[in-house]
């Protein structure tokens, strides 16, 4: 069927019963809140949505669809004056048949009337939400017009080996002399699969076999599977999507994808972003994936606590990311209405996501919800009826739940810094013979603003290195997705106080914290992250701390005012053995610079190399014995004075009091320096600025570019206590997403551009009184 977009030129009232409108385009959002500090009440109401489509002549004898993909949470929908569809979830797509309502040759009244109140007796409603759930029609809007009997739908069930069973729906008037073709297409060639009669169940199972390469995250092919409906020699109605063959399975062991086995690195996700909530075009949902994929080189996604866009989850298809996608809900469970709505989410998540090759497993259950086997029985059989080649789970926050699923999904909160990352299967799961997963850790046990100071922000990536270093070391826990991708508003109940849940390991803008880079270490792209700003007036006593490499180079060289002083091996910490990158604590400021500089003997040298470097880590308050015992062997043995001693610390290790030092990090990848981060005290402040993408598209919808920005010094260092207030400009067909004057938070902020339904070049200016601008420039192409 063809599909027609219709998320442009509607007109909006905040109030249903309003007469006053603005036009507005979908995705939209029923009010643009503030970046924190606002009430949840702002976005409850009830708002109407209009739009007028003309249904010319030639639809008469078509079938006509009308599809909605998101409407936050309730509504009802209107046609010409008469009800035509009601709907109680906003998480998933609905749609209505609307030939026989339409006026031919006329325009057509569509209104929508959206009610956002979260007095809603449906998920994930009737308690408290540790989340904002926004309102309006925040996904695409669309038509389907073809034949009057048409394909409905196909789901496709293929195999890593190349076999394929398709289960295809018609509607309509269905005859017996109809024919079903099914085909690959691959690189513009057509692979015919096979055909088959049109029976009077509509009901098609048809199995073939195709040399397919499979579907994995390091190669993500997909296929195009095209099916066809003919009445005769007649083409009658065409359906295509896409399919990757591929195996997935949870075992006792772990999981396994293809045969293989992998271990699950991820991330659990809202789909929300500052000022719009919910409400963010196709280009912002891929972005999300991309930065998971590729920033933080995950392998998984948790869409928690709803099934997310359909453009995140065709994102994820297409470079390989798995999903983990769920029905909505948190904690709560109603009354008998309340369970029935949940029962349909589960089929509308299932029929509706099936076809995704990321998609692993389905979450059957309400979040964080106690045992309910009425309830869950229904939930996982008709999620094992509806989608056989899929296994269930429902993640829990209680030891040995009843385990109705075939995997025990579990939110293992038991790391507060001094506990072992996670606990071990055998302590949480009621049947161990079935699959096993940690769905969400650390998050609102250690929440980290970008601004906290530095042994806070050290401290929560370390957190995030412990657990995933713990997860890594257990065999039959088949991996973890870490609570979260970036910060979120959330309710009055949650949060820092200002509506907040700073539990991301990115802002709410995408930009990273040092957690971040705990993750992007364990991928491919070259990674260093120095722990420290190497400012000693940042800390305690001006007591250095640990300080950590987070990097997934071979080795770390380190060099002190362009002086070598040690080299760090990614295999030398025994504290992180089982990741694939482990961090490299800096232990050295010394090296033998002492025994270069002063020609000690190499004992002479050792003891002070150790002596200095303690007192850099920990200060010289309270030294331990050991300490002691190497101090008077220099005192006793080599004739040396304390003053000796503290005035070495001042120059090698200190830093207090004399010139400015510079250190550089050097990132060595086989043989090569592959990245290299110099740390000394700023003397130049400036702005950086990037975009997400440049060349932006206005079509179906508007296009948007995300541009994250911060304070830097000239080494490129982000100035994390920078709060320096920026002002935003627009030159050209954009227009800025939230305000024009907003603060850097952390060192580091963002804004949004959005196309404006013309084509042409277009300039984003960023100002800073005290940092000068940056000009980010756009293309702007209209397709029609």
């Amino acid at each position: 069927m063809e599909r027609i977009y219709l998320n442009n030129d509607w007109l909006f009232a905040f109030n249903y019963q309003s007469e006053e409108t603005v036009p507005v385009r979908i995705p939209h959002t029923v009010k643009e809140t503030p970046f924190n500090y606002f009430s949840e009440e702002e976005y409850q109401t009830v708002s109407r949505y209009e739009k007028i489509i003309f249904a010319p002549d030639e639809w008469r004898e078509k079938k006509i669809v009308l599809n909605f993909e998101g409407v936050a949470h309730s509504c009802k929908v209107f046609l010409n004056g008469e009800i035509i569809r009601t709907s109680k979830c906003g998480y998933t797509a609905f749609c209505v048949d609307i030939d026989e309502k339409l006026k031919f040759g006329e325009n057509n009244e569509l209104v929508v009337i959206v009610d956002s109140r979260e007095s809603l007796n449906a998920p994930p409603f009737g308690n408290v939400i540790d989340y904002m759930t926004y309102g309006g029609i925040y996904r695409d809007v669309y038509l389907e017009i073809g034949s009057k009997t048409y394909i409905s739908d196909v789901f496709a069930k293929p195999r890593a080996n190349g076999d394929i069973t398709s289960e295809i729906r018609v509607l309509g008037d269905v005859s017996s002399d109809m024919k079903i073709y099914q085909s690959i297409v691959d690189n513009g060639g057509v692979y015919l699969l096979g055909y088959t009669d049109v029976n009077l169940d509509v009901t098609i199972n048809g199995s073939y076999n195709f040399d397919a390469v499979a579907w994995d995250i390091d190669n993500p092919k997909l296929y195009t599977l095209r099916t066809e409906l003919y009445h005769g020699d007649t083409l009658l109605d065409t359906h295509e999507m896409r399919i990757g063959f591929r195996d997935v399975e949870f075992r006792k062991d772990g999981f396994y994808l293809n045969g293989k086995k992998l271990k699950l690195r991820g991330l659990n996700r809202h789909q929300s972003y500052p000022y719009v909530g919910y409400a963010m075009p196709r280009s912002m949902q891929e972005m999300d994936a991309d930065i998971l994929k590729y920033e933080l080189g995950l392998n998984l996604v948790r869409t928690s606590h709803y099934p997310q866009s359909h453009h995140f989850i065709n994102r994820c298809d297409e470079i390989g990311l798995l999903v983990f996608t769920e029905i909505p809900g948190w904690q709560y469970i109603g009354d008998e209405e309340w369970q029935e709505r949940a029962v349909k989410n589960t089929k509308a998540m299932v029929c509706q996501y099936r076809n995704h090759p990321s998609i692993i497993i389905w979450g059957v259950r309400i979040n964080e919800s106690q045992d309910n086997d009425a309830l869950y029985i229904k939930t996982n059989e008709i999620a094992h009826s509806l989608d056989p080649t899929r296994q269930t789970g429902g993640v829990r926050n209680f030891r040995f739940s009843r385990l109705l699923e075939d995997v025990y999904t579990y939110n293992d909160f038991i790391h507060d810094g001094k506990k072992p990352g996670c606990e071990p299967k055998i302590n949480i799961t009621s049947n161990r013979q079935k699959g096993y997963m940690i769905t969400e850790y650390c998050g609102h046990m250690f929440p980290t603003k970008s601004f906290d100071c530095e042994e806070h922000r050290v401290e929560h990536a370390l957190r995030h290195a412990r657990v995933l270093n713990a997860v890594a070391s257990h065999h039959d826990i088949a991996g973890s997705s870490g609570w979260c991708m970036a910060d979120y508003n959330t309710h009055k109940d949650f949060g820092s106080g200002d509506r907040i849940c700073y539990h991301g390991v990115l802002d709410m803008f995408r930009n990273p914290k040092l957690a971040a880079a705990v993750y992007a270490s364990q991928g491919n792209s070259p990674v260093l992250e120095i722990s420290s700003s190497m400012d000693i007036g940042e800390h305690p006593a001006c007591i250095k701390g640990d300080i950590w490499a987070f990097t997934n180079a071979d080795s770390l060289r380190v060099y002190k005012n362009d002086k070598f002083i040690t080299e760090y091996s990614s295999v030398n910490n025994n504290s992180f053995r089982y990741l694939p990158h482990s961090p490299m604590l800096i232990d050295d400021f010394v090296g033998d610079l002492t025994e270069k500089e002063r020609k000690l003997k190499p004992r002479q040298a050792k003891l002070l190399r150790t002596i200095l470097n303690y007192i850099a880590r920990y200060g010289y308050g309270s030294l331990p014995p050991h300490i002691l015992l190497k101090a008077a062997e220099c005192i006793l043995f080599y004739g040396m004075k304390i003053n000796d001693i503290v005035n070495l610390y001042m120059k090698h290790s200190g830093d207090w009091g004399g010139k400015s030092t510079v250190y550089r990090f050097e990132a060595i990848k086989n043989g090569e320096v592959v990245k290299t981060v110099t740390k000394t005290p700023m003397t130049k402040a400036q702005l950086y600025a990037e975009a997400y993408k440049t060349t932006l598209t206005d079509g179906d919808s508007y296009d948007v570019g995300a541009v994250r920005i911060k304070a830097v010094d000239e080494n490129g260092n982000t100035l994390i206590y920078s709060n320096e207030a920026v002002t935003l400009t627009t030159c050209g067909p954009i227009e800025i997403i939230g305000p024009s004057v907003i603060s850097l938070s952390g060192g580091m902020t963002g804004t949004y551009v959005k196309t404006v339904g013309k084509s042409g070049e277009a300039t984003l200016t960023i100002r800073s009184q005290n940092m000068g601008e940056v000009n980010i420039h756009f293309t702007v192409n209209k397709d029609n």
